[in-house]
């Protein structure tokens, strides 16, 4: 699944392209996730302000309203000023005078949603639930302590919840939390301030620096150009159950947190 830094790879990547673009035509293909929400007719002739993130959403602003994109499960955008026939996943073609805007997604459990503005209910009910963002000055670490300590739950599993912290994926979860020398399966509640700290900085630095490989291609994601991401080359432990851990050479241990799996080293994560 595309994570922050994958969804902030894929805006880098057409945000100053499309700004300022004319929306010329929309072609809708199979259901997604969502339903877009208004008639595809209504948004020609609207223009591109913008591209932000929120979380693991785009939002595209326009002069009136704008479109949250989300690439669900396996989704991948792609922005050109030729690009070829739609293919079969080929599910939403945002046509403007700059380029089109194309979601590809095998699985469609990415979507594509207008609304009117934040404010709106459904822009309430997709965003207001999320945590602070990690990579912005809003990353407060009083609040990401106070978060923690409210939360029972094992600490990989209240990363990945996105109330405390948005973005904070399985794949950087388990790198984040090595780099802090914290144990997966610790009590989020039990984490002490000076451990906290080097969390909150872990989780910036993770993310930070796949944002800068490109984010990590484990599956199919690729960027607005076609292009894979590289971080999962140079993870410590992500993927790499049985081997030698990079500081202490102790095999890497594998287990399954809600569904997931976790990987982490049980010498330099001891509690």
């Amino acid at each position: 699944m595309p994570e922050l830094p994958e969804v902030e790879v894929t805006r880098r990547g057409f945000a100053d392209r499309i700004a300022g673009a004319r929306i010329e035509a929309i072609r809708v293909g199979k259901p997604l996730r969502w339903a877009l929400s208004v008639d595809p007719g209504l948004l020609v002739g609207r223009t591109v302000r913008g591209v932000r993130r929120r979380g693991k959403y785009l939002l595209v602003d326009l002069d009136l309203g704008l479109l949250l994109l989300h690439l669900g499960m396996s989704g991948s955008l792609r922005f050109d000023a030729s690009l070829p026939a739609a293919g079969a996943h080929d599910h939403f073609d945002l046509v403007t005078s700059q380029g089109t805007l194309r979601l590809n997604d095998p699985r469609r459990f990415g979507a594509v949603v207008y609304v009117e503005d934040e404010a709106s209910p459904l822009a309430g009910k997709l965003l207001g639930g999320l945590g602070m963002e990690p990579l912005g000055d809003s990353f407060d670490f009083e609040a990401f302590h106070a978060g923690l300590r409210r939360r029972r739950a094992p600490v990989k599993q209240v990363l990945l919840a996105g109330d405390v912290v948005v973005g904070v994926g399985n794949i950087y979860a388990s790198e984040a939390l090595f780099l802090a020398g914290i144990r997966p399966t610790l009590a989020a509640s039990r984490i002490s301030r000076p451990r906290a700290l080097r969390l909150h900085g872990a989780i910036r630095e993770i993310l930070a620096r796949a944002v800068d490989r490109g984010g990590s291609t484990l599956r199919d994601f690729s960027n607005v150009d076609g292009q894979s991401g590289y971080f999962q080359l140079e993870a410590t432990v992500y993927g790499r159950a049985g081997e030698p851990c990079r500081i202490c050479a102790t095999p890497i241990r594998q287990l399954r947190q809600g569904q997931r799996s976790t990987y982490f080293c049980p010498m330099c994560q001891k509690s």
